[in-house]
């Protein structure tokens, strides 16, 4: 009898267990971008996609927006099953799903964007100058190089802008505000912001004969910092839009992007 209670808890043991284990995570629910009404949506706090999807989904109790302080955190949770999917920058995007390969991007865009350098509005001489700078960038292809090292197949970071041996710094201090965290855009490699923020960045503070500084932050604390001075500029991925230009001024754009839906593969 004895034996026979002692094989019955196994078996009740062991069916608690397999239960236990078969509670994954849920399969994929979203396929397209109508598809997000009445799921979670994460966003990371601050950025496009989060004054996107609040104004599509404001007043619709069934949809709920998770907000993130990284787009890392908001992936992680949809790994998790916390949340249904997250709208994000199509290049943050893509590294999520490279180094997730339980992870897939929606083919449907989700938006268009340009992104710019943010300025104090009383700074008009200092965006004069930038956007004579960016001018020269573009034109004379350190842009496009600088975008092709981080966004082309198999050439991630290999060949970095360098500055030139006899730049000039004699102008001053360039303090740029940024959210290390939105790779390949700003992120740390070897202890050093990198990426292709942080490269134009250089390349601005080159032309204009400054030194650059690089301040990371929390996104949602950028503008501020512009604002009140502790930073000259904001770079972080950041588009241009009319919440946005009611505080604070950009430069002209110096970057196309876009917004995508990432979800579970399965």
């Amino acid at each position: 009898m004895k034996n026979w209670k002692r094989l019955a808890a196994l078996l009740l043991t062991g069916a608690m267990i397999t239960g236990i284990m078969g509670c994954g995570v849920p399969a994929n629910t979203v396929h397209a971008p109508e598809d997000m009404a009445g799921k979670k949506i994460g966003v990371q706090l601050g950025t496009t996609g989060d004054t996107l999807v609040t104004d599509e989904f404001e007043g619709d109790n069934s949809t709920t927006v998770e907000r993130y302080k990284k787009g890392a955190d908001a992936v992680q949770s949809l790994k998790q099953g916390k949340i249904d999917c997250v709208v994000i920058d199509s290049e943050p995007a893509k590294a999520f799903a490279d180094q997730n390969k339980d992870l897939t991007i929606l083919d449907t865009e989700y938006t268009d964007e340009d992104y710019a350098i943010a300025i104090a509005k009383e700074n008009t001489e200092l965006k004069e100058k930038i956007n004579g700078a960016l001018t020269e960038l573009k034109e004379d292809g350190t842009l496009d190089q600088i975008m092709a090292n981080y966004t082309g197949d198999d050439t991630m970071g290999t060949c970095p802008y360098e500055s030139p041996e006899d730049v000039d710094t004699s102008n001053g201090k360039l303090v740029m505000a940024t959210n290390a965290a939105f790779k390949p855009y700003e992120y740390y490699e070897d202890n050093k912001i990198v990426g292709i923020d942080a490269e134009m960045a250089q390349a601005v503070a080159d032309k204009l004969g400054m030194e650059l500084e690089i301040l990371d932050m929390d996104f949602d604390a950028i503008i501020n910092a512009v604002q009140s001075g502790k930073a000259d500029i904001g770079v972080a991925g950041m588009t241009v839009n009319e919440e946005r230009l009611q505080s604070i001024d950009f430069s002209d754009t110096y970057a196309k992007a876009k917004q995508v839906i990432i979800v579970r593969a399965k």
